[in-house]
């Protein structure tokens, strides 16, 4: 939870419900749609739709799905979306930011300040919560697929400011500026990754009381379910409930 959304994290979590399945499938096909229609439908020349591809792969999303995503880019021509980005406060205080990708911003919005309201926190201004992060590329690349001294190696010769490895997989960190260029030099080495994008990651966590850690979490989760949502991020410092 803390600085990444679950949904991206598909990237990462497995063994989800049929239902979570398909609202997964879905936002990646749109994610696929999108970015066909803007970047072209050959994936090796298109780095966005790229990394939509290795996500659909990811959570085992049949290869029909990412087919018709693909080719619904050269169809409903009158249809746009947009990208755009929510700021608000939760319970304890917590930052969130809410990037979404719609082709009707005043239900997003208005789904957005609805989901905030009913879980204690509320829709702001932009940056009321941005100040609290910093853009970054994150690289995510499951353990096994290369050590930990290797990974090092490649990304510090890629450019990376970081490399941490843990239990599950290397996380690599990059100046925003430099992420492609970043990803393209790791892409020669690595074949798939678990996610690779630029990130709202945050400066300081805050650790919550059970009680507004459950609320600020049903927040969250609340968000993520909205059809419009694509990626939350949170200042929430994450924790196991008693």
């Amino acid at each position: 939870m803390a600085g990444h959304s679950h949904w991206a994290g598909i990237k990462y979590k497995k063994g989800k419900a049929d239902k979570q399945k398909s609202k997964i499938f879905s936002k990646i096909s749109q994610e696929i749609t999108v970015a066909a229609k803007l970047g072209g439908r050959d994936p090796n020349m298109n780095s966005r739709l790229r990394s939509a591809i290795q996500l659909a792969k990811l959570a085992n999303m049949p290869k029909e799905n990412v087919e018709r995503a693909i080719s619904k880019s050269e169809a409903n021509h009158n249809i746009n979306y947009e990208h755009l980005r929510y700021e608000g406060t939760g319970p304890g205080k917590i930052s969130v930011v809410v990037e979404t990708l719609t082709d009707n911003k005043n239900r997003t919005v208005s789904n957005i300040r609805t989901i905030f309201q009913k879980h204690g926190g509320s829709l702001g201004t932009t940056g009321v919560a941005s100040h609290n992060f910093k853009q970054l590329g994150i690289i995510r690349i499951e353990k096994k697929t290369i050590s930990d001294e290797t990974i090092l190696e490649l990304a510090v010769e890629a450019g990376a400011e970081e490399c941490i490895s843990s239990e599950n997989f290397h996380k690599i960190f990059c100046a925003k500026e430099q992420f492609y260029k970043v990803k393209t030099a790791i892409e020669k080495k690595v074949d798939n990754f678990i996610h690779s994008g630029i990130e709202w990651y945050p400066l300081n966590q805050l650790d919550l009381k059970e009680d507004q850690y459950k609320s600020a979490v049903n927040l969250l989760e609340s968000l993520e379910e909205d059809d419009d949502v694509q990626n939350v991020y949170t200042n929430l410092k994450e924790k196991k409930l008693n």
